[in-house]
């Protein structure tokens, strides 16, 4: 399984595109701007999206695929998310004002998207070119919200993002329980905007160091740092180095750390 990653930012800038991967060539995992780099051929070949929430760094350019692709496709584009994400998207979104309702055209009957509901803990198995099985992981944000574990289908490691999220231990609880490649979390604020990180409900390096501490202590896999905002990205990098290096002077336990850009494919 290859997850690409289209977009990791926290924010726009130049050559910072905000959150979206594509798995394999056919699940997309948030549509972020990043999605905008693919060609119409490889948007066209996504059949399923996965949304972790409504914000619009995680969903601004699925309105804008679709209307690239939809007359190229011969079935609906699949949109799988949380029911208040999905309300929100249909109320703001695809409302015919923002955006054609989607959803309703060209037909009721055949339209080009269609919205599936997703619950916290549900299974799903999706993907045409490969079937990949997907676990929906909880996260606390500002709005209801989740994160994916995923994996091929047939077995293997799963790659885990957490999505936008602040301190979250049934998340822990969780990631623990399953066989993880790779961890992808969210470090958006640096400690200088510990405050504004915490009310805005991300993680910061501090309370990303207390989140990390709660992984299993068998447990060893690569963590990717994403979401970070443009102008912080330094800082951020530089306080979780110095959190690691202090950690590792103690004898704690040291972490296997690294920055995420865009266009790196990962290989689980």
């Amino acid at each position: 399984m290859h997850v690409r990653v289209l977009g990791c930012s926290g924010a726009i800038a130049k050559d910072c595109r905000t959150t979206s991967f594509l798995v394999d060539s056919d699940l997309l995992v948030d549509a972020g701007t990043g999605v905008g780099d693919l060609t119409l051929d490889e948007m066209s070949a996504i059949d399923d999206v996965v949304l972790t929430h409504s914000h619009l760094d995680h969903v601004a350019a699925l309105p804008l695929m679709l209307d690239a692709v939809a007359s190229r496709r011969n079935k609906p584009l699949r949109v799988h998310a949380l029911r208040a994400t999905i309300e929100a998207l249909r109320a703001h979104v695809f409302n015919n004002v923002i955006w054609p309702d989607f959803a309703s055209i060209p037909s009721l009957e055949a339209p080009f998207v269609t919205f599936h509901d997703i619950v916290i803990g549900q299974e799903l198995e999706l993907g045409t070119a490969a079937l990949k099985h997907i676990e929906v992981l909880p996260a606390v944000h500002a709005v209801p919200a989740c994160g994916f574990a995923v994996r091929c289908a047939s077995g293997g490691p799963h790659w885990v993002f957490s999505g936008d999220t602040e301190r979250n231990p049934a998340f822990w609880q969780r990631v623990n329980q399953l066989d993880v490649a790779m961890l992808v979390i969210e470090t958006a604020f640096s400690n200088r905007e510990q405050g504004l990180a915490r009310r805005s409900l991300h993680l910061s390096p501090a309370t990303l160091a207390d989140e990390l501490a709660q992984i299993a202590p068998a447990r060893e896999y690569p963590i990717y740092i994403t979401h970070t905002k443009p102008a912080e990205t330094e800082e951020i990098m530089s306080q979780i180095a110095a959190l690691a290096d202090g950690l590792q002077m103690q004898g704690q336990r040291a972490w296997d750390i690294r920055w995420m850009e865009a266009a790196g494919v990962l290989r689980v």
